[in-house]
């Protein structure tokens, strides 16, 4: 059986849809299980029950400190070995990120999972189109962000989901293997001009008192958000690879589309 960890979440709740989509029988485990669910809390290792899995999706817990997300990867890693489990698909960051402020955990799980014994794929996700719309800011004269005429190799979440559940459905094709999963290069202005209005570049000083002064942010927030702003503005993060379309079989969705459509969505006025 396979299941996939934080059941709730964007990227595996459409991960347990691409499985059901291809009848692939697979559970999804949660802190907050939903009926049919398995009840799972990384911070509370007797809860870590993977009796019957063969196949874990591990999506990454990065919601937190690096060392909240390293213990708890360990923990369920540590539970995947005593249960038995086969093989452990895990939910990384692309290789192009190793900047970025919240790369490390990711890179230390990846450690993790090939010590573990385990059959093991790594996934290395490209940032989401999804984000790169939201971090687009809307002000009367149009669009503003801190990422300059940088550009972010930005993918759609279900493209993402559908390629894990392309490698959990079949596994031993892909193990021992590490792909990394980016889509294509998009703009701010491009966003901008999709929706006909203009777009100001903000300088990181300022963009980082923002985030700052801002008190729905968490403390660990600002410099990773920083970081993905200054490694799009630098270049950092916009190479392509033909991983994903491989992975797939099939063209892309389209990134420009995907972002345009989040900023949009949060337009002024937009209901």
């Amino acid at each position: 059986m396979i299941m996939v960890t934080g059941a709730n979440g964007q990227l595996a709740s459409l991960t347990l849809q691409e499985l059901a989509e291809r009848d692939i029988p697979a559970v999804g485990g949660s802190r907050s299980p939903a009926e049919g669910q398995r009840g799972l809390d990384f911070d509370e290792p007797a809860s870590l029950a993977l009796t019957q899995v063969s196949t874990l999706v591990l999506v990454s817990a990065g919601y937190a400190e690096d060392d909240q997300v390293i213990a708890r990867h360990r923990a369920v890693l540590d539970a995947a070995v005593r249960d038995r489990v086969t093989h452990v698909v895990y939910t990384s960051l692309t290789g192009d990120g190793d900047h970025l402020g919240f790369a490390l955990a990711h890179r230390a799980t990846e450690r993790l999972v090939k010590a573990s014994g385990l059959d093991w794929t790594i996934l290395r996700n490209g940032l989401y189109a999804e984000l790169f719309g939201a971090l687009l800011t809307w002000t009367p004269e149009g669009l503003e962000s801190a990422f300059g005429d940088g550009a972010l190799s930005a993918v759609a979440r279900a493209d993402l989901a559908a390629a894990a559940a392309v490698v959990a459905g079949d596994p031993a094709a892909h193990a021992g293997k590490t792909y990394d999963l980016v889509g294509e290069p998009v703009t701010a202005t491009g966003v901008a001009d999709n929706l006909g209005v203009a777009h100001r570049a903000i300088g990181l000083g300022e963009y980082r008192d923002r985030l700052l002064a801002d008190d729905t942010v968490l403390p660990f927030q600002p410099p990773m958000l920083a970081s993905i702003a200054s490694g799009v503005r630098h270049g950092f993060l916009g190479d392509t690879t033909p991983d994903l379309v491989r992975l797939l079989g099939r063209p892309l969705t389209d990134p420009l589309a995907v972002a345009t459509g989040v900023a949009a969505a949060t337009r002024p006025g937009t209901r």
